[in-house]
């Protein structure tokens, strides 16, 4: 599975940039062209895995049932303190993703915290908490290469 995302804290607009790149609303399928010139159809999914409760399990399950090639999510740099262990930091879900094969073909870092995650294709949008959510979505988009 290739996966595209995003991590930044709370009010960093993950969730306006993901909808603006896809136009989806929650979890919906979409296709999406890239810059190499073939659609892809990506599984997209609004709002932090650690926010909505989901695990990493459960993710995974949930990309699954989609049936895409790609999935663009968002993620919180770290773990929700009520329960570290069900919904940890980014760094620990980007880490069992890599085990169960995915590849990580963007990363969109909004704001100061990563998470520790790295990635050859990660960019940190430090204004995005403030610039126009187009202007970041433009960005974000150019640097993981769809039109």
């Amino acid at each position: 599975m290739d996966a595209y995302l995003l991590i930044g804290n709370a009010n960093t607009r993950k969730t306006s940039v993901i909808r603006s790149l896809t136009g989806c609303f929650n979890r919906s399928v979409r296709d999406i062209q890239l810059q190499s010139g073939k659609p892809v159809r990506f599984y997209a999914r609004v709002g932090a895995l650690q926010n909505t409760r989901t695990t990493l399990d459960d993710f995974v399950q949930e990309v699954n049932r989609s049936r895409c090639q790609a999935v663009l999510f968002a993620l919180l740099p770290n773990a929700v303190h009520t329960d570290l262990m069900g919904y940890p930091d980014a760094l620990t879900y980007v880490a069992g993703l890599r085990e169960r094969g995915w590849r990580i073909k963007g990363v969109a870092v909004l704001g100061q915290d990563g998470g520790g995650v790295r990635a050859t294709n990660l960019r940190q949008y430090i204004q995005a908490g403030t610039a126009p959510v187009n202007v970041t979505a433009r960005e974000v988009r150019a640097q993981f290469g769809w039109l």
